[in-house]
């Protein structure tokens, strides 16, 4: 693989600054990060993309509770 460019660099890292936003998550105790990250890993998922399919998930189930007041 050949090696990126400096340009190539600076334009993901805009493309990354414009189109996502960034969470620090800290998780304990120490060394659950590896657990986390290699439970996703058995789902052939990244650790960013279980995190997300997490939240996702867990927010449906939160909203599937609600009811409306009228």
């Amino acid at each position: 693989m050949a090696p990126i460019s400096k340009a190539q660099q600076k334009a993901v890292h805009n493309y990354v600054r414009n189109n996502y936003d960034r969470i620090e998550l800290t998780v304990k105790p120490k060394g659950r990060k590896d657990e986390i990250k290699s439970h996703a890993e058995k789902q052939g998922e990244t650790l960013n993309s279980f995190i997300n399919r997490a939240i996702d998930e867990t927010m449906k189930r939160d909203d599937k509770g609600k009811t409306i007041e009228m």
